[in-house]
């Protein structure tokens, strides 16, 4: 956890090891992105405004080291640009202060099921040239790797295993997000766009198509 206020930072610390995690605490950006880059971490729990190294740069720069553990984002700000940032640096998840502690730990179980990726088994899931392995967080369109934050690989994971099928807003939701998720459901068009943006734009396909009033289906030939 990066967080630079001691009192939120050791509450949160007190609570989560309650709830049986261990934690490391970091209180600056700098600080944060070492620990990050030279420990092992299911999640990071990571605050947008710190010290020395803001947290929407901690995240651009693990990400492009190819560093892909699970990021909570933690923000005062609630405007639609911030969160935007957030996500645009690769953040899977984020939570406006003050939050609920409860909200806090099914958003942080949920995104530990996400990173831990859907399949078990070892397989993988193709839809035409487009394949995924979730037991390495492993995408590639072509023989071309695509980097997928674990939130977008959680998406595109369910519609390619529901290849040509309708999906709802709903059901991407109840699949992807915690159960409880009381947020704006319109953040899953937020994860198509992004998803289009890696998955299509760069190749000339068009494997994610919207059907107006219903949902999305992304289709093995594009």
């Amino acid at each position: 956890m990066v967080e630079d206020e001691r009192t939120v930072a050791s509450a949160l610390r007190r609570g989560l090891q309650a709830e049986g995690y261990d934690v490391d605490i970091a209180d600056n950006g700098q600080d944060g992105l070492w620990r990050a880059q030279e420990g092992s971490y299911d999640a990071i729990i990571l605050d947008v405004m710190l010290p020395k190294l803001n947290g929407f740069k901690v995240c651009r720069m693990l990400r492009d080291e190819g560093n892909w553990t699970p990021v909570l984002m933690l923000t005062a700000k609630d405007g639609d640009f911030d969160v935007a940032e957030g996500l645009d640096t690769g953040a899977d998840d984020y939570l406006t202060k003050p939050f609920s502690f409860v909200v806090l730990t099914a958003r942080l179980r949920a995104m530990l099921r996400r990173g831990s990726g859907s399949a078990q088994d070892g397989s993988s899931f193709e839809a035409g040239d487009l394949m995924l392995d979730p037991s390495r967080h492993f995408c590639e369109r072509a023989g071309t790797k695509i980097d997928l934050t674990a939130r977008e690989f959680a998406v595109l994971s369910y519609m390619v295993r529901r290849s040509g099928q309708i999906v709802t807003k709903g059901e991407i939701l109840d699949n992807v997000w915690d159960y409880d998720f009381e947020g704006d459901p319109n953040i899953v068009e937020v994860y198509v766009r992004r998803l289009r943006k890696k998955i299509d734009e760069p190749f000339g396909c068009r494997t994610i198509s919207t059907v107006r009033g219903v949902g999305y289906r992304l289709e093995s030939e594009s």
